[in-house]
């Protein structure tokens, strides 16, 4: 009895996991995140809502690049050297730290630049479609100047825009011209028209009819294609002559290049620039005018005439 062996029993606790009711809590904890979200998309909805369209601006300004001017120094949004903003109740316009509002000019000013861009690129595309017009690509240079946007018509010793020493126009170069007018109308821009010729001289010389003449009577003569094109009446504010004064820099004075036609789509600093130069040579001539001459010498007495008439 003494050396009979007994079983040894085992007991295993196992742990019995929940199922629903209140034993479990993880669906709170993912039901909590989800409200916080709605919660902050609603809040944001609701500032969207009332806010101005100025505040929409600052907002959308922020969050396109929010790094931008720590990182690399680039324009504020105020004028305030401080990376944090100043204090105040309005969060739209801080204490000493006011929205740098947009300089009008400077607006305006790449507006008029875009502008001529596209007037460049329609009248490409003009010469592009039009077959004559294509055959004439070589005589037609177009460049942005300081000025705005310069269209030269170029001469040259196989095919001249105008008849030798005359100002009458070659069918060539007057399709040019009235093909160009309508695009011209497309904006607001006025236009200046100068001739040039190159330095050959006349046998007359400079006291009879020159080259003075002869380049300001082309310019005129292009400004009534360009009208009979469809060109605005009011459009053209100046034709002038230049002669051989202004020849193309890398070509020899006899060059045919020199002979052109160099219309001028100005933008507006030069145009009030050429306002202004005209309103001042005028107010100069009114001043002269109203200087008081020589008081008169006083009259001396005389007998009346026998028989006035």
């Amino acid at each position: 009895m003494k050396n009979q062996s007994h079983p040894i029993v085992i007991v295993k606790k196992r742990k019995h996991k929940g199922h629903g009711g209140h034993h479990g809590g993880s669906w709170k904890i993912a039901y909590a995140d989800f409200m916080t979200a709605m919660m902050a998309f609603f809040l944001v909805m609701w500032l969207i809502s009332i806010s101005s369209p100025k505040e929409l601006i600052q907002i959308a300004e922020y969050f396109r690049t929010p790094l931008a001017t720590a990182v690399s120094g680039g324009p504020r949004i105020s004028n305030s050297d401080s990376p944090i903003p100043g204090g105040g109740d309005d969060y739209t316009q801080k204490q000493g730290e006011v929205k740098r509002e947009p300089n009008v000019d400077e607006l305006k000013r790449r507006m008029e630049q875009s502008r001529l861009k596209k007037l460049r690129g329609d009248l490409d595309q003009l010469i592009e479609a039009d077959p004559k017009l294509r055959a004439l690509r070589p005589h037609l240079k177009i460049d942005l100047v300081q000025e705005g946007l310069r269209i030269q018509i170029i001469d040259s010793q196989n095919r001249p825009m105008f008849k030798t020493g005359s100002a009458d126009v070659e069918p060539y170069m007057r399709d040019i011209l009235r093909a160009i007018a309508p695009v011209l109308n497309g904006i607001p821009n006025r236009i200046s028209l100068s001739g040039h010729t190159d330095d050959f001289p006349y046998a007359g010389g400079e006291k009879g009819y020159s080259n003075w003449e002869l380049s300001a009577d082309r310019a005129n003569a292009s400004r009534r294609e360009l009208v009979i094109g469809g060109l605005d009446d009011g459009k053209v504010l100046r034709v002038v002559g230049m002669a051989a004064t202004m020849r193309v820099t890398d070509r020899g004075p006899d060059d045919a290049i020199n002979r052109r036609i160099s219309l001028l789509v100005l933008n507006k600093q030069a145009e009030q620039a050429i306002l202004h130069e005209n309103a001042e040579s005028q107010n100069e001539s009114l001043d002269d005018l109203k200087q008081p001459g020589p008081a008169p010498s006083a009259a001396v007495p005389t007998s009346p005439p026998a028989n006035p008439r």
